[in-house]
């Protein structure tokens, strides 16, 4: 019969989270509250595009349905990405309430300028906490968030482009089908130079 091993103490001194994961380095709670409340952020542009997919499905715009069901499904894994960032750094994710989202418009337009305004609120959340954790020389916080913002930045600028041509059609429904035709086959690059 073998003999039992002794069991090995540890004598190093660890830091844990909340949770009692060990963390490198311990985040600032500012910094930690606005992260929290930047993946609540992402959580409600989910739903709020999901109802705006529902109310272009509901007025046979294909394209629009399927592309804002597109964003609504990118901000939901924005949100896992920030989760997945805080339990990585042993903290523990805190879900708020969502709001009820809009869930009616009164034209395309309406829609696109409202989703434009929240990529807009998205995009100045993030720049602020890379000014935080700037601030508090979380550089952690700085490389997670850099592909993040290049992708926030990508999206508005893809909202801004398609308001433009929104706005351009000037609600002639021939116009928009135009462009719902192109959304159904995920033509929605901004021109490049």
């Amino acid at each position: 019969m073998p003999t039992p091993q002794p069991s090995i103490q540890s004598s190093v001194d660890l830091l844990l989270g909340p949770s009692g994961r060990a963390i490198a380095e311990a985040m600032e709670s500012d910094l930690l509250h606005a992260i929290q409340h930047h993946l609540n952020q992402e959580r409600q542009a989910h739903v709020a595009y999901f109802a705006a997919a529902i109310w272009c499905a509901e007025r046979e715009l294909r394209g629009f349905a399927s592309y804002f069901s597109e964003e609504s499904k990118n901000e939901h894994i924005h949100a896992e990405k920030f989760g997945e960032y805080l339990i990585s750094r042993g903290q523990t994710v805190q879900l708020d309430s969502l709001e009820r989202p809009k869930q009616s418009w009164t034209s395309i337009e309406d829609t696109v300028a409202t989703s434009f305004l929240m990529e807009s609120d998205l995009t100045t959340s993030l720049q602020q906490l890379y000014a935080m954790a700037e601030r508090s020389s979380d550089i952690r916080t700085t490389v997670f968030l850099d592909p993040m913002i290049e992708k926030q930045n990508q999206a508005e600028h893809e909202f801004a482009h398609l308001l433009g041509r929104v706005r351009f059609a000037d609600n002639h429904p021939s116009a928009l089908l135009i462009i719902d035709n192109e959304l159904s086959q995920g033509k929605h690059q901004p021109a490049q130079l």
